[in-house]
């Protein structure tokens, strides 16, 4: 890997970063604002069951969102301790010790493996 394509994989690790903490923010205070409104209520029950349903259904998948962009973030931080304390290993498949093509790491810049894992 050029130094040019280092700095621009850099570059990308750096955006995605910055997108999924600004991503777990909006669930942090998506939950405070529905915090906020439940002990707010006079009363905890919803107009329609079907509400209830709703929001239970809603709170799981941002749970389930929040939980992943966690894992996300994770991985772009190994990616971005990779990339500074250890340069030569970095893009490098970690099971084949083959180049991962600078293709793959643009679009996934955390990329550990090759696409079709040979």
């Amino acid at each position: 890997m050029t130094e040019s394509q280092r700095k621009h994989i850099e570059k990308r690790l750096l955006e995605e970063r910055r997108a999924v903490l600004h991503s777990l923010e909006g669930y942090k205070q998506q939950t405070a604002t529905a915090e906020q409104d439940q002990d707010s209520d006079l009363s905890r029950f919803p107009l329609h069951l079907a509400d209830e349903g709703t929001d239970t259904m809603q709170q799981e998948l941002d749970a389930s969102l929040a939980q992943r962009e966690t894992r996300q973030l994770a991985e772009i931080d190994e990616a971005l301790q990779r990339l500074y304390h250890d340069p030569e290993r970095f893009g490098r498949d970690e099971r084949s010790g083959k180049e991962i093509p600078f293709e793959r790491l643009d679009i996934v810049p955390w990329a550990r493996t090759t696409a079709d894992g040979r």
